[in-house]
């Protein structure tokens, strides 16, 4: 059986074309000679003259093909809102997908690069379900103005935006998506200005992104982490360009490869004959770069302003931005939607329980009822559930448990009640913790299922909370399940997790059981939902148990268990969401450092 190809697309024109050249070269050289190669270079002016001199990199496993895209853009030319598209090569990795139905996948390289590493491997990672992989953009990270501007224009967080200057494309699913029309829309929308189709890019591809190992895009920019003979890819990027600059890092490396070709004189010719005033004019470009990063992130009239504007519920907007208020003051468990008007909960008013005949049948009705309201978001795609990880640490467990889980949406705790069904642990029962508010003020079918699907709700009054403290203390002791979310707030569609409260771990020290730790992660899905905001896809993450250490104190033992759940989550967030856990809280000088600690423990 034959090897399949391996497809890898350059793009650009006449004039950059010698500086593909050298990229290609090098990534030839790298080449596994087991493997067979197909590399496109997307054109739009390159005359056959030039053509000829790239074609001599030809090897017996690698074809050279060069694709002029004039006609494609004429087929799609009533789409595109830009009369000067055709000018911009670097948007044509978007076509790829389409252009080329026979690939499921395919790698798009910049030409301002040198490949180190056997491209072959970059092939063969497995992108699951992502639309794309990728690196992060240092940029971003690194420099302050630039990662305001993607937060705050594009609604990717600086830790996750990538350089689109090497890319896995899952064609498949750019195809199934249809992706390329999505771009077509928003290129409709707005014109970003800063870095224009990496902005468009990591739009329509947020939450669906496989971050690869830095070495396969090491950026020329700041530090290189690791010794650079291990950099796959170097990726000369903005105006640091060896055949302009002798002094820029890893120069050495470019034109080891440029001597290899037949454009090295050309190249050490250009780099000689760069002008002081040409330096001046690039140092310019950057400044003016990082100004209109600075005005854009500013402007009123941004793509997330203009969505805010006009595609999305102002109620869920104003929530978001009293979200952002409350996360920079420090006002962590404090909810920021208003509750329902509430009545105290009083004594007399609740079986907590729910021993009697009555109450037993009105809870399977708000059982049948719940879950056929769940069952129908989910054939509607309005509640989407894509994996429960670490379902075997659920299933072994061999008594009561308080199960932990962030706070961000009414109806997480059905997500939490269908991984308590699928973990299979029918001799015991699943509750949950609500407020008060919620089991006394609401009205009609939800208030219904507030009130019987297994709730706990707290109380304002002292009475009901003995009551409350005492079943809970009851139903943990016959081995049932209790989930508390130790956040106290509710803040909608929030992805970090909030500072705990002492609560879940007090009721867990007190019985001497486990805490299961639960924490959701979110992606976008290209589903509109509440308020004009995208459907969110959830995955469940179920960690060990965390024991009571019998050798501490009831207090430490609270505090114990605390800690190691935020730590537990802190790690889910981080490696799920590749993007340290960090807070805009602000602080004043002398108790920064004590907050910092106050707010990731």
């Amino acid at each position: 059986m034959q090897e399949p190809i391996i497809p890898v697309f350059y793009a650009c024109d006449e004039r950059f074309l010698k500086y593909c050249l050298v990229s290609l070269h090098s990534l030839l050289e790298n080449a596994s000679p087991d493997r067979r190669y197909r590399v496109y270079i997307l054109h739009t002016d390159i005359s056959a003259a030039a053509q000829e001199t790239v074609l001599l990199e030809r090897r017996p496993n690698a074809e050279i093909l060069f694709e002029d895209v004039s006609e494609y853009l004429h087929s799609i030319a009533h789409k595109l809102p830009l009369r000067d598209y055709y000018s911009k090569t670097t948007y044509f990795r978007l076509f790829i997908a389409d252009m080329h139905p026979e690939y499921p996948k395919a790698i798009y390289i910049d030409a301002d690069t040198i490949v180190q590493g056997d491209i072959s491997e970059l092939y063969e990672t497995d992108l699951m379900d992502n639309y794309l992989g990728a690196c992060h953009e240092q940029a971003m990270i690194e420099v302050e103005e630039y990662g305001d501007y993607v937060e705050k224009c594009v609604g990717v967080s600086r830790w996750n935006y990538f350089n689109a200057g090497v890319l896995l494309i899952n064609c498949e699913a750019f195809r199934s998506h249809l992706l390329l029309y999505r771009f077509l829309n928003v290129l409709g929308e707005y014109d970003f200005v800063v870095t224009q189709d990496e902005d468009y890019l990591n739009l329509i591809c947020k939450d669906r992104v496989l971050f690869l190992d830095q070495r396969w895009n090491t950026e020329i920019f700041g530090e290189i982490p690791y010794p650079v003979e291990e950099a796959h890819i170097l990726h000369y990027i903005m105006f640091n360009k060896p055949w302009h600059y002798p002094e820029c890092p890893c120069g050495g490396v470019y034109f080891r490869y440029a001597a290899e070709t037949p454009v090295y004189e050309t190249l050490l010719g250009e780099r000689d004959a760069y002008s002081a005033e040409e330096r001046k004019r690039d140092m310019l470009r950057c400044e003016r770069l990082l100004k209109l990063a600075k005005r854009e992130a500013n402007s009123e009239d941004n793509y997330l302003n203009r969505q805010n504007r006009e595609k999305r519920a102002p109620d869920r907007v104003a929530i978001i931005r009293k979200i952002a208020e409350y996360e920079r003051t420090g006002r962590f468990s404090e909810d920021v939607e208003e509750d329902p008007p509430s009545k105290p909960l009083l004594p007399e008013d609740i079986d907590y329980l729910r021993r009697g005949r009555i109450e037993k049948l009105k809870t399977k009705l708000a059982f049948r009822s719940a879950h056929a309201l769940v069952d129908r978001l989910i054939a509607n795609r309005q509640f989407i559930i894509k994996e429960m990880r670490g379902l075997e640490h659920f299933k072994a467990l061999d008594s009561g448990a308080v199960i932990t889980c962030n706070h961000f949406h009414a109806f997480d705790s059905f997500a939490i009640q269908l991984v308590y069904e699928a973990a299979e642990q029918p001799d015991r029962t699943f509750y949950r913790v609500i407020r008060e508010g919620n089991y006394t003020s609401f009205p009609g079918f939800y208030g219904f299922l507030m009130r019987h699907c297994n709730t706990l709700p707290l109380s304002s009054d002292i009475r009901t909370m003995r009551k409350f403290i005492e079943a809970t203390n009851t139903l943990l002791k016959e081995g049932h399940f209790v989930l508390i979310y130790p956040e106290q707030s509710m803040w909608w569609n929030y992805r970090k997790p909030k500072p705990l409260k002492d609560g879940a771990f007090a009721f867990a020290a007190k019985n001497g059981v486990p805490v299961l730790p639960c924490f959701i992660t979110m992606k976008d899905t290209d589903i509109p939902g509440e308020g004009g905001f995208p459907v969110q896809e959830y995955t469940v993450h179920v960690s060990a148990p965390i024991f009571p250490d019998p050798c501490l104190s009831y207090r430490k033992q609270v505090e114990d268990m605390k800690n190691r759940n935020s730590e537990i989550w802190k790690e889910i967030y981080e490696r799920e969401y590749q993007q340290p856990l960090v807070y805009t809280t602000e602080q004043s000088s002398e108790t920064a450092e004590k907050g910092q600690t106050a707010v990731r423990a």
